[in-house]
């Protein structure tokens, strides 16, 4: 059985001294959670202090974004072996976010997602359509093309430690919210799309749902036979939010 994996992204919020006293509270609300992982993305400032507050919990940290290369002259940017060394655990890679404002390509994502694992760091993969590909029947193309080209080249035992995040874009951020039939409807596809690029593999990884994921929501979506969890944005901000979710999604 896949262990459930409730992840927060924080995008650009939090500066150091709200981030820690927002962990310093939110770590304790979950400290009796066994049977979920759980994991915080902070912005990158954020993650040497909550490092040090994390240390002997059962939160992971991870990182919102790195650059492909080891090393070189990109201004701005954070190699994968800068990222491990903070204590990092996972990495989100290829958000819509990225796509859309900085970017970020199905070719770039793959060579993040190869650097990563050349790291040591796990990667959360997302994918999703945007509400004119939805409306013009393209989900699911567009969703086969993102996860094919994230997993070209990798080997069996990288994508088994993969986690894909289907956020579909016109949900992220609006108040919207895919259905939990919708939203599970596409992650089997995104399964069966595994599964043929990596027979034997697909059942081992865990999907999230990610767009617009509240406490009063997250059990309908967890419900659902292949939603793993879940990456949340917003609801992960606040302490007594985010551990609603967690509580919820417990088996």
């Amino acid at each position: 059985m896949r262990t459930r994996f409730i992840a927060g992204n924080w995008k650009m919020n939090m500066t150091v001294s709200e981030a820690v006293r927002m962990v310093e509270s939110f770590k304790e609300k979950v400290a009796d959670v066994k049977d979920i992982e759980i994991a915080i993305c902070p912005p990158a400032i954020d993650i040497v202090p909550l490092n040090e507050i994390l240390k002997d919990s059962n939160v992971e940290l991870g990182a919102q974004n790195m650059h492909w290369e080891e090393k070189g002259a990109y201004t701005g940017e954070l190699s994968a072996s800068m990222i491990t060394e903070t204590g990092v655990k996972y990495i989100i890679i290829g958000h819509s976010e990225r796509r859309q404002y900085f970017a970020e390509t199905d070719q770039t994502v793959n060579r993040k997602v190869k650097a990563a694992f050349e790291n040591g760091l796990k990667p959360i993969i997302c994918v999703g359509e945007t509400l004119e590909e939805r409306d013009k029947g393209l989900t699911e193309e567009k969703v086969r093309i993102q996860v094919k080209s994230a997993l070209a080249g990798l080997n069996d035992e990288d994508v088994a430690e993969i986690v894909i995040a289907y956020e579909p874009i016109w949900a992220i951020g609006t108040g919207e919210s895919a259905s939990p039939s919708v939203a599970n409807e596409v992650i089997q596809i995104i399964r069966e799309t595994v599964e043929k690029q990596y027979p034997g593999i697909a059942e081992k990884i865990r999907i999230q749902y990610g767009g617009s994921v509240k406490p009063h929501n997250i059990e309908d979506y967890i419900s659902e036979s292949d939603i793993d969890g879940a990456l949340v944005g917003g609801a992960s901000l606040d302490a007594e939010s985010f551990a609603s979710i967690i509580t919820k999604s417990r088996p």
